[in-house]
Order: C-alpha cells, then sequence, then structure tokens
C-alpha cells in the first residue's frame, strides 16, 4: 500500500512523545511542527514517491554547498555537536538534495518545502520561514532534540524519527558525504 496513514499529537513545544517514541513527523510527511505550535491533534494522510535507487553520492553545487555550510552554522549555533550536523545533512541530502526548494506546482508533497521539506500547513511557520536554512535546520534540531538516544542511534534511525519517512532506511545512504561536507566545513 502507498498510503501512509499517521496521526500525531502536537504539544506546546511542538513536539510529542508516546511511551518515550517521537510521535510527530517533520519534513515532506510532517504533521507537526518544531516551532511555536498549539495542541492539536493531526491525522494525515500521505503517499510519496519511491526512491529512485542509491543515490549515495551526488555532486554538490556552490549553492548545495552553501546550504550544507549554512546548516553546520545553525547546528554550532545551536551549541549541538558534528553528529547532529552529519544527520541534519544526510536528511536534507535525502529530503531535497540540499536544495532550498519552493513551491514545485504539481511535483510537490503538499505543501512541502526547503531544505527538509517542511509544511506550512502543518504548523512549521510560513513559506518565508520555512525555506530559510537557518530556521528550517533549527526547527529539524528541536525535533531531534527531543529524540531520546539520538547522538548513539544509528543515522537513519535519528533522521528516520524526526522526519516519519515512507522509506526509513533512505537516509542511510547519505550519511558518508553528509559526514565528509562536516568534516570538511565544521572549523571553516
Amino acid at each position: 500500500m502507498n498510503t501512509i496513514f499517521r496521526k500525531s499529537v502536537l504539544s506546546v513545544a511542538g513536539l510529542a512523545f508516546a511511551g518515550g517514541v517521537f510521535a510527530g513527523p517533520i519534513a515532506a510527511h510532517a504533521a507537526t511542527p518544531a516551532v511555536d505550535a498549539t495542541p492539536v491533534a493531526v491525522a494525515v494522510q500521505t503517499a510519496a514517491p519511491k526512491p529512485q535507487g542509491d543515490q549515495s553520492h551526488i555532486t554538490l553545487n556552490g549553492e548545495q554547498t552553501a546550504n550544507a555550510k549554512a546548516i553546520i552554522a545553525a547546528t554550532k549555533k545551536a551549541g549541538l555537536p558534528e553528529r547532529a550536523a552529519v544527520i541534519s545533512i544526510a536528511t536534507s541530502l535525502q529530503e531535497s538534495k540540499l536544495e532550498n526548494l519552493g513551491h514545485l506546482g504539481d511535483a510537490n508533497d503538499h505543501d512541502s518545502l526547503g531544505l527538509f521539506q517542511q509544511r506550512p500547513s502543518s504548523g512549521w511557520g510560513t513559506p518565508e520561514q520555512i525555506t530559510d536554512p537557518e530556521y528550517s535546520t533549527t526547527a529539524f534540531l528541536k525535533g531531534l532534540k527531543q529524540v531520546d538516544g539520538w547522538q548513539d542511534m544509528p543515522l537513519t534511525d535519528a533522521a528516520q524519527t524526526v522526519q516519519v519517512s515512507a522509506y526509513p532506511d533512505a537516509y542511510a545512504q547519505w550519511e558518508q558525504q553528509a559526514t565528509d561536507l562536516v568534516t570538511q566545513h565544521w572549523n571553516n
């Protein structure tokens, strides 16, 4: 079945846990915002395209590299370690190939935007906020910090717990490139 049914509960902090597990997704299939939400229950039905095989490395252009650097800067500003930047960049590589995507018309997955494919209709912010790399990264990191033990779990599990993707293992293919980018740019 190509359709995934999810139910998420939003908290005042913007994230919810059910039995110790993050209950709210963030990106393309987002139902739970990471910032400034009011309590509400949301049921979301989404269909996601199948991944196009293992794309574990892409050559980045200047804009994509700048977006990776922006993710690293936002991670540092949040006081989080390199591992958080690796998870964030790998997630963005999967969700948008590190492209700050605006509205794509019929190609859009609902109203997903930005580096992490967050949704304005789910309370993530305005399209302008979501397409701001610092804002969207901060929102993703807020979700990641809510995941108990994220520092020590496999990247794909940490990213999936935040994103709640139809393809939970897809994030793993980007770990090496994300690690290389963080190693290259963390101290710049």
